[in-house]
């Protein structure tokens, strides 16, 4: 039986939910039981309607025998005894029956998740997949739809009675389902003032949504199924939130259902008036114009990708005994660096790392060749070479500190990181396992830095690559990258040769310059979003107008180590945690 029921096809849950309400097909479902909890027994009688658009298409009505005592008040409340009970099939004969009646249909019951508890017990003690479909809830619908005046209470037979159902509710199964049917049409009769129409919208209307989430639902009207960027605004046309997905007018409805729970959700519908969308060629185009449309405007409800321009840096300043400076931008005598950093926080841990591996000077003096500064306490304690007090050449220095920096951050940082494991070996060695786990962060932080800084600057550094990736209907999805910025963008319709489409994108491009560093011409995060997209296993380069790599010995080959020690650092937090 099982075997039979795994090929009855698709079930409600794969209901489109834009249907229109009269073309849904619903399966009014009651259940009599022996009044314990849902734990696979107890049904005692299953009935069923199934109808459409008003028209009735087919009946179930079954008793159940649940093999065991019926209690005198269930008796007293339904009438069903026992000896009635004694020839009905077991739940486990009548379920297969009733889960091929409401194969492709959405289930209706009242106070659902009683009945459908007890249907989704039975299936589990008797090894029957659930076909989870979309479930309407009569009572909760009722409660969106009627007021106190009109109704005391949202009870069966109360709502029978408002609506003059053919069939008064008799605690009988088929009896309760039919009255359901009728309180069924009449609750839909009343959504179209609601501006619901379709069962999607009848299913979140019946959640316990907000009242603003329903006062303002109808500015997701009229918003395209198709990828690209919305935005959120203000009555004077001031954006409150930039937003991105691969089907617009979806999302921007989630934002009115049960779902959306996020409190500053809730307080920016309140101020919204309109949504604007922008339609975009697909998916990559849409994540950047959120970026820049959110860097652009700082919308008060976004929270990230709000001011990129507060990166900050971490380089080698000059003179002939330089040291690591944070700092807020890079130019082109800047020769040495590291970044970009979202926080002092991160930039001042990688410097840490770099000051436990090399005899990088810390302090701040502007130091001279002529005049001797008086050393600090690190000279004292043998963890700088006191270039302050010349006791180290300017070459010398360079060789042991200033290159091993330069070689790490664009090349290979091998030597750093012998040098913070040897330590982190050390002070574990010494049960100094405190010491050790902060070295072993700083580790990490710098190891982070350069692997994003060497993949940043191995896209950044090209001119201009072309790339596509398939079209989920079909086509190419085109994408022309200049020094990391993305500067055109298009879809190739199914069964057309790309190239075209691709020389329309390339005339109509951003204009992009070279810059320093290796963000010179966009965000780290824009630039970031794009080699996502590119390192994707079906995307294709199809043009570069130089190579795309990364330094053989580069950053890149620490990403293991870098693995196992953020899993380290969050294995320690999960622990200290109370």
């Amino acid at each position: 039986m099982q075997e039979t029921l795994a090929g009855l096809g698709p079930t409600g849950d794969g209901v489109d939910p834009a249907l229109p309400l009269h073309a849904v097909t619903f399966v009014v479902v009651d259940l009599e039981t022996t009044g314990g909890p849902p734990d696979g027994g107890g049904i005692t009688e299953i009935g069923a309607v199934k109808v459409r658009g008003g028209e009735e298409l087919g009946v179930l009505g079954t008793l159940v025998n649940p093999g065991q005592p019926i209690p005198a008040f269930i008796t007293v409340l339904t009438g069903i005894t026992e000896a009635m009970l004694l020839p009905a099939p077991p739940i486990e004969t009548a379920l297969p029956t009733f889960l091929e009646f409401l194969a492709d249909a959405v289930l209706v019951a009242h106070n659902a998740p009683y009945d459908v508890g007890f249907l989704k017990a039975a299936c589990a003690r008797h090894g029957y997949r659930w076909p989870n479909p979309r479930v309407l809830d009569t009572a909760a619908l009722a409660r969106r739809v009627l007021t106190r005046d009109e109704v005391p209470n949202r009870k069966l037979g109360t709502l029978a009675a408002y609506f003059r159902t053919a069939t008064q509710p008799t605690h009988r199964a088929l009896d309760d389902a039919r009255a359901t049917v009728d309180v069924l049409h009449g609750l839909i009769g009343r959504l179209g003032g609601h501006r619901v129409h379709t069962l999607g919208e009848a299913i979140e209307f019946a959640r316990a949504v907000t009242p603003t989430q329903r006062r303002k639902r109808y500015l997701a009207d009229g918003l395209p199924k198709a990828p690209g960027v919305y935005i959120f605004r203000a009555a004077d046309d001031r954006p409150l939130y930039v937003g991105t997905s691969g089907d617009i007018a979806t999302r921007v409805r989630s934002y009115f259902t049960a779902a959306e729970k996020r409190a500053r959700m809730s307080e920016m519908l309140g101020a919204a008036e309109r949504v604007e969308a922008i339609e975009c060629a697909h998916s990559l185009e849409a994540e950047v114009r959120e970026l820049r449309l959110i860097a652009a405007h700082a919308p008060p409800y976004n929270r990230r990708s709000k001011f990129p321009e507060r990166m900050l840096w971490l380089k080698l300043t000059g003179g002939p005994y330089p040291r690591l400076s944070v700092v807020r931008e890079i130019g082109p005598a800047d020769e040495a660096y590291l970044g970009p950093f979202g926080s002092r926080r991160s930039a001042e841990l990688a410097a840490a790392a770099f000051h436990d591996a090399l005899p990088l000077r810390q302090c701040t003096h502007r130091l001279s060749l002529r005049v001797v500064t008086p050393a600090c306490a690190l000279a004292e304690l043998g963890r700088c070479p006191a270039p302050c007090e010349h006791r180290i050449t300017p070459e010398e220095y360079d060789h042991r500190a200033a290159a091993p920096f330069r070689a790490a951050t664009a090349a290979d940082p091998q030597p750093v990181v012998d040098a913070l494991l040897a330590r982190i070996e050390a002070l574990a060695g010494a049960q100094r396992y405190e010491e050790a786990a902060v070295v072993r962060s700083r580790l990490a932080a710098a190891l982070r830095a350069t692997v994003r800084m060497q993949r940043l600057a191995g896209l950044t550094r090209i001119a201009e690559l072309a790339a596509a990736h398939p079209a989920p209907g079909g086509g190419w999805e085109l994408a022309l990258v200049r020094h990391g910025r993305l500067a055109g963008a298009g879809v190739s319709p199914p069964g057309v040769h790309p190239r075209p489409t691709l020389q329309v994108i390339r005339a109509t491009a951003e204009t992009v310059s070279p810059g320093h560093g290796p963000v010179p011409a966009a965000t780290a995060e824009e630039t970031e979003r794009i080699l996502s997209w590119l390192e994707r296993p079906e995307t294709r380069l199809v043009e570069s107008s130089a190579g795309w790599s990364s330094p053989v010995a580069g950053a890149a080959r620490f990403r293991a180590l870098l693995e196992k020690a953020d899993q380290a650092v969050s294995a320690q937090l999960s622990t200290e945690r109370p």
